[in-house]
């Protein structure tokens, strides 16, 4: 029996526009693709951080390919644990406040108009 290690690959997902999806097939070879928006011609597709760079380039050389954006989601710190239930989650700066000003209305009755 094979003692083969399973290890996590740390991927990317990118975002490509196109213009048309006859082309979705040669997408295939760059990644896997994770969903297609056939309305909204757009396809998500995961690649392997190690050839991120290198397969962005490829994919904007592409003639169908409109444009291709970048997944930010691995660069957000999605820890909240020490936020969660403290005062710094509440937080509001002064400066955002709203002003408020009240105006004079008169309220006149459909009979009277």
């Amino acid at each position: 029996m094979d003692n083969t290690e399973f290890t996590v690959q740390k991927r990317r997902g990118i975002v490509i526009w196109v213009y048309s999806l006859k082309q979705l097939k040669t997408l295939k070879r760059y990644g896997l693709i994770h969903y297609v928006s056939r309305k909204m011609k757009y396809v998500v597709l995961y690649v392997n951080e190690e050839v991120l760079e290198e397969s962005e380039e490829k994919l904007r050389a592409l003639h169908f390919v409109r444009q291709v954006e970048r997944s930010y989601r691995p660069d957000v710190e999605m820890n909240f644990a020490d936020r969660i239930g403290t005062k710094a989650a509440y937080q509001v700066k002064e400066e955002e406040e709203l002003d408020v000003v009240e105006a004079n209305t008169k309220i006149r009755l459909a009979e009277t108009v």
